[in-house]
């Protein structure tokens, strides 16, 4: 099952899902951004470029993950289980933003969730979960998985925060909304990866509406590029040490899953680096856009030049704006001049 890719059935069902729930958002697309003194890399007047920011910041929750949580949720609502109160236990990991997407999601269906957090993750995104009423527990990141398993034994639901049929369907929701909201097929999309759940979903997304010629790139961190590793050796690799003040685009490995869809569906990946993702985040806020680091990787590709012969109509996916003030002065002091 690991292997196979979503059904044009399942991308549409998740793109319904999402549009008749009142938790997610159609999320602006900022049009043609070098009009508004944005850097969008080597692009001019002349060039033909122009550059469109799809902003998931702008979304329930802060972020994208609320479409493929919605969409978790309804199918875990769907499945026949006569154990109520197993059912009513659910469990995840996550950094932020997952997890906060997931803790909202357990207080609107009266679930008892569990959210197990890297020790490396902001104190910030903590409160912000418990606040919703989970239960948060945090561990290293190598032992995350073992803390999710020694929840499942004891009667919890496992929702993985990427490497899902159903997150992947609902992600795909957002490929299809920028196009119509474009009104043409993008020539380049390009898109931040951490597990790769959301590129899988965007890319699948924009197949299923025909947009066969558009070109797809996925962002990493260049210390913690696990699907370009995984493009590199054909097959989702594991990456232990990786590590990212975007901590969302820091997963220890790549989804199976994701990994299909990104190479059936995706271009390239490229990487870039703290400085890069920095100035990227800093260019974007002081533009009037709230962005976190995790959420800026994408155009920081862009605006650096990482994604070669690129031109026509670019969109860029701003993933998040979940970051406090104190964690954007820290991120301002990384920025490259």
């Amino acid at each position: 099952m690991a292997d196979r890719l979503l059904t044009c059935e399942e991308i549409d069902e998740g793109k319904r899902i999402v549009e008749s729930s009142p938790d997610c958002l159609l999320t602006p697309l900022l049009k043609d951004v070098h009009l508004l003194g944005m850097q969008v890399g080597g692009a001019s007047d002349g060039d033909g470029r122009k550059v469109h920011l799809k902003l998931e910041n702008m979304q329930t929750t802060g972020s994208f993950k609320i479409r493929g949580v919605t969409s978790q949720m309804t199918h875990l609502n769907k499945q026949e289980n006569n154990d109520k109160e197993k059912k009513r236990k659910v469990v995840t990991m996550s950094a932020g933003n997952y997890g906060k997407a997931f803790a909202f999601a357990c207080r609107k269906h009266q679930l008892d969730g569990t959210v197990a957090m890297p020790t490396t993750a902001p104190e910030s995104r903590e409160k912000i979960i418990k606040e919703f009423g989970c239960n948060v527990v945090r561990v290293p990141s190598h032992d995350l998985l073992k803390k999710v398993e020694e929840l499942q034994a004891e009667g919890s639901t496992f929702l993985h925060p990427f490497d899902d049929i159903n997150i992947i369907a609902g992600y795909a929701s957002v490929g299809m909304e920028m196009v119509a909201q474009l009104g043409r097929k993008p020539d380049v999309v390009v898109v931040c990866c951490g597990g790769g759940g959301f590129l899988a979903g965007v890319s699948a997304g924009l197949r299923r509406i025909g947009c066969t010629d558009t070109k797809i790139y996925g962002v990493e961190p260049e210390t913690a590029n696990s699907m370009q590793r995984s493009k590199q050796q054909n097959s989702a690799c594991q990456m232990p040490k990786a590590h990212s003040f975007a901590a969302g685009l820091a997963p220890q490995f790549a989804g199976t899953i994701c990994y299909n869809h990104v190479r059936a569906y995706v271009e390239d990946i490229v990487v870039v680096d703290e400085g890069q993702i920095a100035s990227a985040t800093r260019h974007l806020c002081e533009r009037g856009l709230f962005v976190e680091p995790s959420g800026a990787a994408a155009f920081a590709a862009v605006m650096f030049d990482k994604v070669a012969h690129i031109g026509g109509d670019v969109v860029i996916i701003i993933t998040g704006g979940n970051v406090s003030p104190s964690e954007l002065a820290h991120v301002f002091e990384k920025a490259s001049s």
